[in-house]
């Protein structure tokens, strides 16, 4: 080959590999902006913290987040006149994204409890509900004497920093805990006969026991557990704080909170 189309081949070449290399790296850039977006406070837009594993209260179906909670978000920014913006979080990361401003308001199936009243502030309760265990259907005659048959699994699933977690802790202490990210991966863990049952709030185990039903699993049609599902505020914002009850009470009066509740949960009181 030429020595001169040597050279000429050599530079389209690098000039190749520079524009390839450039493209990827934008590439790069754009998805780690992405993933790291932040949405300053502003008065026309309501951020709403989610953590979108948790069906049928909060999840993603063709990258969009659905649920009983994201129905109710899109029902409030519009009382509020507001425009809506999901912000995805770890479920760990949101009284601390609340506490921080980085969202306006938990709304991602959270429990009302004495710890967490003491952080932030909740409104009314929107829903009554609890713990409660997905099994396999072979083991339902196991379980059938209560609350002291769990004590026989020799290991429980639990998610990190849930209500469930801490039930399992409280009570079942000589019982193996295992932590898990997600309800799918506890689901996959009790078909596979890694965990005996996998505690979690109510309405998650009844959606995952619907929807694994084929594959063997089902629930303890027993609330193990009496909680309140509400949504989180800063202390300091009590007129946002205000406007959700208010707005609770508006859907209430017009059938509006039972009508979203039984669309995503049929079976709720």
């Amino acid at each position: 080959m030429p020595k001169t189309l040597s050279l000429k081949l050599l530079w389209v070449l690098l000039f190749s590999i520079a524009v390839v290399s450039l493209i990827t790296g934008c590439v790069s850039t754009d998805q780690k902006a992405a993933e790291s977006i932040v949405i300053a406070p502003d008065k026309n837009i309501l951020r709403v913290g989610v953590t979108p594993n948790a069906p049928p209260l909060i999840f993603k179906q063709a990258n969009k987040v659905v649920g009983l909670e994201a129905d109710f978000a899109r029902e409030f920014a519009k009382y509020l006149g507001k425009s809506l913006r999901f912000i995805e979080l770890e479920w760990e990361d949101q009284i601390p994204a609340l506490l921080e401003n980085r969202i306006d308001i938990i709304m991602s199936g959270m429990t009302r409890t004495p710890l967490r009243e003491v952080r932030i502030a909740f409104t009314t309760r929107y829903l009554e509900s609890g713990q409660m265990a997905l099994i396999r259907r072979e083991d339902v005659a196991r379980y059938s004497t209560g609350f002291f048959a769990l004590t026989t699994s020799s290991a429980i699933g639990v998610i990190k920093d849930t209500t469930g977690e801490y039930f399992v802790e409280t009570n079942y202490s000589s019982v193996k805990k295992k932590i898990y990210s997600t309800p799918d991966a506890a689901a996959k863990a009790v078909i596979k006969k890694k965990i005996d049952m996998f505690i979690y709030d109510a309405p998650m185990v009844l959606y995952l026991a619907s929807e694994n039903e084929i594959k063997g699993l089902t629930a303890l049609f027993t609330l193990l557990t009496e909680e309140y599902l509400a949504w989180g505020f800063r202390k300091d914002n009590k007129d946002l704080l205000n406007s959700a009850n208010n707005f609770l009470r508006t859907i209430n009066d017009e059938g509006k909170l039972n009508q979203i509740i039984h669309y995503w949960i049929p079976f709720a009181k």
